[in-house]
């Protein structure tokens, strides 16, 4: 008896192991999946997808951006700037890929081409404040700070009553952990426009002490509804 449950003991240890190779594994003999293969599995798929846009229209500027993007993450930078060469040929305003060129012209190491591509680019979106502001997010995006803050400061020369530039000069500030520059902006910015309850909560958090707006009834019709209906009401008492 006692040889018939150990024997029985280990059947369902064994059991109990083939299952759970089964959920994990796929079965004992299979492989699992590590997760950069996955990775690797589905930019490969991000890949073809943007092929096929390009196939069916060349033109596509959204997809050769994404596709430079892709190239980017796996350090092929020269088939990177390709595609975002090619995005900008049909839109020479694509700030992201304007960036995006930018920052795989640094990674190849030439930074001289880097440079003069960038200033070449600020000066085209010097002409309004938005173009800048969309370049400086755009270069901060990329992680060039030195262009990113050249363009916020170029938008901030052009509309200095923004409170939209004063914000995402604050937030910029804040993001490198110079938590005096940033208060300056963001209480200029809640200055311009207090109805920023996020600029609020930072300001709050950086030891600055706001005052939120209430918001005022636009259409008072069901207020002077609800009192008209209760003067009747003590009228009838």
């Amino acid at each position: 008896m006692k040889w018939r449950r150990e024997q029985t003991g280990k059947q369902k240890s064994i059991g109990l192991a083939f299952l759970v190779c089964i959920l994990l594994l796929g079965g004992c003999g299979g492989k699992a999946k590590a997760p950069k293969e996955i990775e690797r599995t589905a930019a490969e798929k991000k890949k073809a997808k943007m092929l096929k846009a390009i196939e069916r229209k060349f033109e596509d500027v959204d997809a050769h951006f994404k596709l430079g993007q892709l190239y980017q993450t796996d350090g092929l930078w020269s088939q990177a700037e390709n595609q975002y060469s090619v995005a900008l040929s049909f839109d020479p305003a694509h700030r992201q890929a304007q960036a995006a060129r930018v920052k795989v012209l640094l990674g190849v190491g030439d930074a001289a081409k880097a440079k003069l591509l960038a200033d070449e680019y600020r000066a085209r979106a010097s002409i309004s404040a938005a173009g800048s502001l969309q370049l400086a997010l755009a270069f901060q995006e990329q992680g060039l700070d030195e262009y990113a803050l050249a363009c916020y400061q170029q938008a901030l020369r052009m509309a200095p009553n923004s409170a939209k530039i004063n914000r995402q000069i604050g937030y910029y500030y804040l993001s490198k952990g110079n938590k005096d520059v940033a208060r300056e902006y963001l209480s200029r910015s809640f200055q311009l426009n207090p109805n920023q309850p996020e600029v609020a909560g930072e300001l709050g958090r950086l030891g600055v002490a706001v005052k939120i707006p209430r918001k005022t009834e636009k259409s008072t019709k069901k207020l002077d509804k609800m009192v008209e209906k209760s003067d009747k009401g003590l009228q009838s008492q």
